[in-house]
């Protein structure tokens, strides 16, 4: 007997691609949904701009549906702004009728950057988002629009505020996040740029699969960060990283914090510890190891 059916949309990138194994491994049967191109039984291809795509899904009768789909990332939303709202929002919006039809549970994945540069203390309740840059606000729309359904429709849904996921299996290039960014780049003897007085918590997607997964077992909606408590200045990740890779010194530059960019993310994990039931595992020195590990055995190979 499986768990029941999930409908992951944007099954095939960093998060997504971790999360499908973690649910078949958890004993669901999962339908894989996403742009890129995939050919195997248990996947469709489908942009969630466009209804019709949905419909087959719609039809699997997914008991949830976990949606990941989005433009990502500050910088990609400052330049791709007309398809960041178009998508984030619309696309969501697809989303979200698809899940009611189906009859289905939602989570919704927004991020972190809904909280501003002057909150110190990320709290979902007592917090006030206040994002400054496009990213975070359609996340943050995209939040109310969850929450629309949630008190006119019915939908059984919750929303979740990632904070600084990784895994040394994702993607290399110039597009990652800083971790995995920093790794590559180093590794490869090119230099890196270090935001001076950025402090984050990192949480392996391992981990964070864990704590997803556990989200669409709740009853009631709630808006939950999923992060982790160790937060560590960014020079010391890339110091770190650096040391263990045994790169030149010399690559290493602080520079200012760029405009639209929050310094420190400190969230609140109550709701995370408390609603779900669950704490993160893996450390950041083990997590370091990880990446530097996979990094140097992929350029060996």
């Amino acid at each position: 007997m499986t768990k029941g059916r999930a409908l992951v949309i944007g099954s095939e990138g960093n998060i997504g691609t971790p999360l499908c194994k973690r649910l078949r491994a958890e004993g669901w049967d999962v339908l894989s949904c996403d742009i890129r191109p995939g050919f195997r039984p248990d996947f469709l291809q489908i942009d969630i701009n466009q209804p019709a795509d949905l419909m087959t899904a719609v039809r699997w009768k997914p008991d949830v549906v976990f949606a990941l789909a989005s433009v990502v990332s500050r910088v990609t939303c400052e330049q791709a702004s007309s398809l960041s709202v178009a998508t984030n929002l619309g696309g969501l919006n697809n989303m979200l009728l698809a899940a009611r039809e189906a009859g289905a549970k939602f989570v919704y994945f927004s991020t972190s950057e809904v909280y501003g540069p002057d909150d110190e203390y990320m709290d979902e309740v007592t917090t006030k988002p206040n994002p400054n840059n496009r990213y975070g606000l359609t996340k943050l729309l995209g939040e109310s629009l969850v929450e629309y359904e949630v008190k006119y429709s019915g939908l059984k849904a919750v929303t979740l505020r990632p904070f600084m996921m990784y895994d040394e299996d994702e993607d290399f290039g110039d597009h990652r996040s800083a971790m995995i960014r920093f790794a590559w780049r180093l590794a490869r003897g090119e230099p890196i740029e270090v935001h001076a007085d950025s402090a984050r918590g990192w949480i392996h997607s391992s981990d964070a699969v864990k704590a997803i997964e556990l989200s669409a077992g709740l009853d009631d909606y709630a808006i939950i960060n999923i992060g982790h408590p160790d937060i560590r200045p960014m020079a010391e990740i890339a110091e770190g990283i650096r040391s263990r890779l045994n790169a030149d010194p010399a690559l290493v530059t602080v520079r200012p914090l760029p405009p639209q960019m929050t310094g420190v993310k400190r969230p609140a994990l109550d709701r995370m510890h408390n609603l779900l039931n669950f704490k993160p595992s893996i450390d950041i020195e083990e997590g370091l190891d990880r990446v530097c590990n996979e990094v140097k055995r992929r350029l060996a190979l």
